[in-house]
């Protein structure tokens, strides 16, 4: 499976790590860890070393409670560290929803377009299709403001994949080829801990839908929850559910713990490559 990133074609046959980036001072794991455009910009190749084919940028917190910024202030935390990393081998991902955000990062080095709202902000599919990034359309219950308060759902597979399918429509709709696009059902974003877990379980539903998959669980309340721990201590919880998101049929796993969550995967997808075939209930 081949997905087209502008002038770049990335490899999925095995899955990919994508590495979090958050240029912000207010992300839910590493708020201002990365804010400075050096320390981002090393944070990213340090990721690329460990083995990160992926660097996601992302210039506003999209968390839970997490207030908007303006389209100018994102540009100014990411377009440094994008132009920055053009230079390397990365393709650069850009985790925004604003349309002038998205044409700016792709302009600068971005091969990627990384959208929590699925492009339903006024004028995203258009700059969308206006560039030749490969976009990911994830599902998300309501906003970041508030999307957690009383996330609700009859079946929670079914209304995810077939929002996701509806986005993929309209994306057809305004000409972009379904070879640059890929789907998220946005674990954690307006879902309580058993929507994600029933929506991990059944990954293969998705599949469905003949897209890449991304997951992003990387230190989510879904560990904590189940768990009980904090942020900081939910390292080998991450890796559990990166696996089994891959044994699911994941192509893309999106984490801030490159190193560990590498090693994860590959075992995942040699063992995926060797007929593993998930229990049926």
């Amino acid at each position: 499976m081949l997905l087209q990133c502008g002038a770049r074609q990335l490899d999925l046959s095995t899955p990919v790590i994508m590495g979090v980036l958050n240029v912000t001072p207010d992300s839910f794991s590493d708020g201002g860890r990365y804010l400075d455009s050096e320390q981002a910009i090393a944070r990213a190749k340090e990721m690329l070393a460990e083995g990160a084919t992926i660097i996601d940028v992302g210039g506003e917190s999209t968390r839970p409670g997490a207030a908007e910024v303006s389209a100018t202030e994102e540009l100014r935390r990411v377009l440094p560290v994008i132009a920055a990393l053009a230079k390397t081998a990365a393709f650069i991902s850009i985790d925004t929803s604003k349309p002038a955000v998205m044409r700016e990062a792709v302009a600068a080095g971005a091969c990627i377009i990384n959208d929590i709202r699925g492009l339903e902000l006024p004028g995203a599919l258009q700059a969308a299709v206006g560039t030749s990034a490969a976009i990911c359309v994830m599902h998300m219950q309501g906003q970041p403001a508030t999307m957690q308060a009383a996330p609700r759902y009859q079946n929670v597979v079914s209304e995810v994949r077939d929002y996701l399918l509806g986005r993929v429509q309209a994306c057809a709709a305004v000409g972009i080829a379904r070879n640059r696009l890929m789907i998220d059902p946005g674990i954690g974003f307006g879902k309580t801990l058993q929507h994600n877990l029933a929506l991990l379980a059944q990954l293969p539903e998705l599949a469905t839908l003949q897209l890449p998959v991304l997951i992003g669980v990387s230190r989510k309340s879904v560990i904590g929850a189940v768990l009980g721990r904090p942020v900081g201590e939910r390292l080998y919880g991450g890796i559990a559910l990166a696996t089994a998101a891959v044994l699911g049929g994941a192509q893309l796993i999106r984490t801030h713990d490159v190193a560990a969550t590498v090693d994860a995967v590959r075992i995942a997808a040699a063992v995926r490559a060797a007929g593993f075939v998930a229990a049926q209930t």
